[in-house]
């Protein structure tokens, strides 16, 4: 039982981080305002909001570490 949730968790912050990602690099992001219940929009917000702190923190750890390089 626990495995499966941490699983599913796992897949759930995958998909914020790569929404994260879509949103960055053009500017498209789920439209939030297009759900009427207040609660339920914060929490989805709240649950994107994952998503950009761990593409943040994913970021910032490949920039110093030496298995990754900048390329232009």
């Amino acid at each position: 039982m626990w495995g499966k949730l941490i699983h599913l968790t796992a897949d759930a912050v995958l998909v914020s981080a790569v929404l994260a990602g879509v949103k960055r690099n053009t500017g498209l992001q789920p439209k939030t305002t297009m759900i009427e219940n207040e609660d339920i929009r914060s929490y989805v917000q709240k649950y994107l909001n994952v998503g950009e702190w761990v593409l943040d923190n994913s970021i910032v750890y490949m920039n110093n570490s030496t298995y990754f390089e900048r390329k232009n």
